[in-house]
């Protein structure tokens, strides 16, 4: 059967279900959301194999394997006379995207990081995150490549699992949600980029609306095409941002805060450097410490969006493993230099506060403005398209210049602001928020969705039983699928919990003024 065209059967390889027969009014149909033969899995021809980690193909999804490439063509011919065209992104531009999610403020958190799980098991829960995360993203692309009419991850999420409605609004919500609080967490630290660089001038709450309503303007862009050519912009001068911050901590005498003893009374001694785990850290600190790590790399949330504008969507594995490579390198180096010269005293999050000499402090943090105004503006458009999308398919608001298409995207768009302002104020914490995302959202787009994924696809392949059928790499493939499930449940579970806590601590040990308080955050 072929993925693209209106049928109402599913076939699995054995029987032809009727989905009038089985379970319709808990279902939608094709016609309703655009994504045709929900259980695609079951319908692809299970005679043929399929590299688990090899280039991916298109079995499952049609009558023969070139009919992904013939659904992008389509695509691609549907738009042609459209004003606002798509699917125009090349690998470089995916690549450029990539880059700006990824080499992001949040490797500033790496120090802090690396001084709580210590410097080796730092390293190595790097390492090891960026490997799972790579390999899931290579089975988001399998997965999308099968599927060309996917326009996002929540349309990916209820094809996974069976069609259900609920699915579909359940990943919807943790979509949304994400994508703001991402937003919230570039309010707040323009914020504090604002009140460091004018000694806290104006009230915080002013310094986050005024950051807000900047980012609202620069989303005001349609197509991935055309953020591209400021992603690359915010990528560079990032990696410049964070390489100033490594080469400032190195050469400075001491530290920011060094031998004052501090609120606590720990900001004392020459930095202290531990290769493994202090005894001080506790749980709620390393699980915090993991959580940070984890939200840098995981980014899969994304991918479904960017391959859907993707002019060659086979070519998509170059951009991701260009930039799953210098991210291992760049976040590793960063996070081992700034951390050997702050020590665990020290540190701060952002690493930017750990300096002393305050003009290196401005200058580092200086570099970081094109990130902080678009990586929140790229995850604002992200969801921006996601709802215009729904609002407006099939219309002629979706692809030309219209009054009524420019005025809801603009209107959507301030929302979104308008909650990441509210999120900013009531979650002032940079560790903490992302923490807090990582465990909510990471530990289902990060690894859950995906080790599900894997499974449904290979069942695809080779048809029931096709753990025994594959033998010693159905085993391995299955059981590490299964601890990649684990992994997220963990997250959700016992990741929430201590963020949660470490909120609570950070708001009693008087951190900040409060919820929406004119308290300077600045480093």
């Amino acid at each position: 059967m072929a993925i693209g065209r209106k049928s109402n059967v599913v076939a699995d390889g054995t029987n032809n279900i009727s989905l009038d027969e089985k379970r319709e009014p808990r279902r939608d149909s094709p016609e309703e959301t655009g994504v045709h033969g929900y259980d695609v899995e079951k319908a692809g021809q299970t005679g043929r194999r399929m590299s688990r980690l090899g280039g991916p193909t298109t079995i499952g999804l049609a009558e023969s394997d070139s009919d992904s490439v013939a659904s992008v063509g389509k695509q691609m011919e549907q738009e042609a006379s459209n004003a606002i065209k798509y699917r125009t992104c090349s690998w470089q531009k995916t690549a450029a995207l990539l880059f700006s999610e990824y080499i992001c403020l949040a490797i500033m958190s790496f120090p802090y990081s690396y001084s709580l799980l210590g410097l080796v098991p730092g390293l190595i829960v790097t390492v090891a995150v960026a490997g799972l995360v790579l390999y899931t993203s290579l089975i988001v692309w399998e997965f999308c490549l099968r599927h060309p009419e996917i326009r996002d991850v929540c349309d990916l999420g209820q094809m996974l699992y069976y069609g259900w409605r609920w699915v579909w609004y359940a990943t919807a919500v943790m979509f949304l949600l994400n994508n703001t609080f991402i937003q919230g967490l570039h309010v707040l630290t323009g914020a504090k980029y604002l009140n460091t660089m004018t000694d806290g001038a104006v009230c915080t709450v002013g310094f986050s609306a005024v950051m807000a309503v900047i980012s609202w303007i620069c989303s005001l862009p349609r197509t991935f095409d055309t953020l591209s050519k400021l992603a690359t912009l915010s990528a560079f001068f990032t990696f410049v941002s964070v390489m100033l911050a490594a080469v400032f901590a190195g050469i400075q005498e001491h530290p920011k805060g060094y031998n004052t003893g501090g609120t606590s009374g720990k900001l004392v001694g020459e930095p202290l450097v531990y290769a493994g785990t202090p005894s001080s850290t506790t749980f709620v600190a390393g699980m915090n410490a993991f959580l940070n790590i984890s939200y840098t790399f995981i980014g899969q949330i994304t991918l479904p969006s960017f391959i859907a504008e993707m002019k060659e969507p086979k070519d998509f594995g170059k951009a991701l493993w260009t930039v799953t490579i210098a991210e291992v390198i760049v976040f590793s180096l960063v996070g081992a230099v700034v951390y050997n010269y702050t020590g665990s005293q020290y540190n701060t999050s952002p690493a930017f506060g750990s300096l002393g000499n305050e003009l290196h402090l401005k200058v580092s943090f200086s570099f970081m403005i094109p990130t902080l105004i678009f990586l929140g503006v790229l995850y604002a458009s992200v969801s921006a398209r996601f709802i215009f999308f729904r609002i407006f398919e099939g219309t002629r608001h979706k692809g030309n210049h219209t009054v009524v298409g420019w005025a809801s995207w603009a209107g959507i768009l301030a929302i979104t602001w308008i909650v990441a302002f509210i999120i900013a104020e009531v979650i002032p914490f940079f560790s903490d928020l992302l923490s807090l995302m990582s465990s909510l959202f990471d530990s289902f787009f990060g690894f859950i969705f995906w080790g599900t994924a894997y499974m449904r696809m290979r069942k695809a392949d080779y048809g029931p039983g096709w753990v025994t059928k594959r033998g010693i790499r159905g085993l391995i493939g299955f059981s590490f699928n299964v601890f990649i499930i684990l992994i997220g449940l963990y997250m959700l579970t016992a990741g929430t919990y201590a963020t949660i806590q470490s909120i609570i601590d950070n708001y009693h040990s008087g951190i900040v003024g409060g919820v929406f308080t004119c308290k300077s955050n600045a480093l």
